[in-house]
C-alpha cells in the first residue's frame, strides 16, 4: 500500500498529528504565533502530516499551509455544509501554488444534530464531489480524502479521493474499512492519546472528550454495528470501549496501539493528543515531542 498523494509526490508518512487548536487563520497574533512556532516544531520533528481539526475555514487551512515548508497538512474535517464547493475550491486556489502540492483537503458530512440543513448525506457528498470536479481550477480525487465510516460511504472515498479519514474508529473498524476501500486507497484513521499511566486516570480524561460523541448517531450506529452496545454508552464510556478507541499509557503504549493500527489495514495514523500543553494554549508541544522520540524512525 501507498500513502502518496497523487500528483503531487508527497507522502502522508505512517504517523501524523491532528489537533483542534491548529484551526485559526490568525497567524500573526499571540495566539498565531504559537501555532506557527508548533507547525515548524513538528515539521522538525519528522511527522508526516498535520491535520486541522475542529471543521476548520479554507482559510485556516491556507493559513497553516503558508505558515509551514514541507509538512503535508490536511483538513479533519472540513463540513461540506458550512462552505460552498465553489467557496472552498477558491479557497484552495488561492494557496500559494508552490505550496498548493501538499494540501489535503479533508471533507465530512458532519452530524444531523449540529446542522440544521442535513439531509441526504451521500447525496449531499456526491453533489460536493461533482462541484470540486468542475470548479476551476478544480479540486479533483487526488487532493481529497472522505470522512467516511460506513461501507458506502468508505467506497465513495475509494472512488473519488485519495482515500478516507475515520474519526474515533476501532482496529477492527480499520480492518473492515480497508476491505470496503480496497488495496490501494489511502487509509488514515485518528487515533486520539491520553499519555498518563495511572488508567483509571486516563480513562477519565478520555470520557471528558468521549461524551460530546456518544451523542452523535453517526458515532454510535458506528460503534454499534462494531459489536458495542447501549449500555457502553454510559456514564461517558464503557473500559472496554475507551480501551478500543484511545492510545491510554507510556509513549511506548501509543506506539504499540498506532502499529496495531497500521497491522490492521491504516496507512496512516493521525494522532490527537488529549491533555494541555504547559502553557495551556491546547498545542501539547511536550507531548508530540514525547512521541516523536518513542516513534523514531518509524514517523
Amino acid at each position: 500500500m501507498t500513502s502518496e498523494i497523487s500528483g503531487t509526490g508527497r507522502t502522508f508518512g505512517r504517523v501524523g498529528v491532528w489537533s483542534g487548536a491548529l484551526h485559526t487563520s490568525r497567524v500573526d497574533d499571540a495566539g498565531g504565533k504559537a501555532i506557527a512556532e508548533a507547525l515548524a516544531e513538528l515539521e522538525e520533528l519528522g511527522y508526516g502530516t498535520v491535520w486541522i481539526g475542529g471543521s476548520p475555514t479554507p482559510e485556516d487551512a491556507a493559513a497553516v499551509v503558508a505558515a509551514t515548508r514541507s509538512v503535508t497538512v490536511a483538513t479533519g474535517i472540513l463540513s461540506i455544509w458550512n462552505h460552498t464547493a465553489e467557496e472552498t475550491a477558491a479557497a484552495v486556489a488561492a494557496i500559494d501554488p508552490a505550496a498548493r502540492g501538499r494540501f489535503v483537503l479533508g471533507l465530512g458530512v458532519s452530524h444531523g444534530p449540529m446542522v440544521p440543513q442535513y439531509a441526504k448525506p451521500y447525496s449531499a457528498m456526491v453533489s460536493y464531489l461533482d462541484a470540486l470536479d468542475a470548479a476551476e481550477p478544480s479540486v479533483g480525487p487526488g487532493h481529497r480524502v472522505l470522512a467516511a465510516l460506513g461501507s458506502r460511504m468508505l467506497k465513495l472515498a475509494a472512488g473519488r479521493s485519495l482515500g478516507a479519514h475515520p474519526y474515533l474508529v476501532t482496529t477492527e473498524h480499520t480492518a473492515e474499512a480497508r476491505e470496503a476501500l480496497g488495496p490501494d486507497a489511502l487509509l488514515a484513521p485518528e487515533l486520539t492519546v491520553v499519555l498518563d499511566t495511572d488508567l483509571d486516570r486516563a480513562r477519565a480524561t478520555a470520557r471528558t472528550m468521549l461524551g460530546m460523541y456518544l451523542r452523535l448517531p453517526n458515532y454510535t450506529d458506528n460503534l454499534l454495528r462494531l459489536g458495542f452496545t447501549e449500555g457502553d454508552f454510559d456514564g461517558g464510556g464503557s473500559a472496554r470501549l475507551l480501551d478500543a478507541l484511545f492510545a491510554l499509557g507510556d509513549a511506548g503504549q501509543v506506539r504499540s496501539r498506532t502499529r496495531e493500527y497500521l497491522d490492521a489495514g491504516a496507512d496512516h495514523v493521525a494522532l490527537q493528543v488529549l491533555t494541555a500543553d504547559e502553557g495551556g494554549s491546547g498545542l501539547p508541544r511536550a507531548a508530540w515531542r514525547e512521541l516523536a522520540e518513542a516513534f523514531g524512525d518509524e514517523l
